[in-house]
């Protein structure tokens, strides 16, 4: 058994479930647990928990409240193989109501806190040229959505 993540809904924890489930590849919405009486945040009947995966990861859906709102403080990170998958990934995200932040973070619509990022960064922010790192780590800091091609010219000298 592993670790299972519970993300906090007000409500909209099925919605939220649906919405990855149709985006990312792995991804499914399970079973639910349904208020067998009246609980602190719910009323006998109402949907508590949405469980589902992930990229083939366990996630919890909890219909808890306003109580503890979403901050930057937690994040996903996808770690993408080009700019294409990149882009799928910030426009599915950003769509209907979510926010872009700086250097690949994101809030989607739920306000759930996300890094689409590509391990190629690596050979830019982390490569044998000091300079070049550098150049491309400025790059990055002006950049919402990452791009690639950007950082690797900012790197090279271009």
């Amino acid at each position: 058994m592993g670790l299972v993540t519970c993300l906090w809904f007000d409500g909209r924890a099925r919605e939220a479930a649906n919405f990855y489930a149709s985006i990312f590849p792995d991804s499914s919405v399970e079973d639910n647990w349904i208020a067998p009486t009246d609980t602190p945040g719910n009323k006998q009947g109402e949907e508590i928990v949405v469980n589902f995966k992930i990229f083939g990861q366990p996630f919890i859906g909890l219909n808890g409240g306003p109580q503890f709102p979403h901050s930057e403080a937690i994040s996903f990170q996808i770690p993408c193989s080009n700019q294409a998958e990149i882009d799928k990934y910030w426009d599915l995200l950003t769509k209907d109501g979510g926010q872009e932040s700086q250097c690949g973070w994101l809030k989607d619509k739920f306000g759930i806190s996300w890094q689409v990022t590509s391990t190629e960064m690596l050979n830019y922010l982390n490569g044998s040229d000091p300079e070049g790192c550098k150049r491309a780590t400025e790059a990055m800091l002006g950049m919402r959505k990452i791009d690639l091609a950007k950082m690797k010219n900012a790197y090279n000298g271009y």
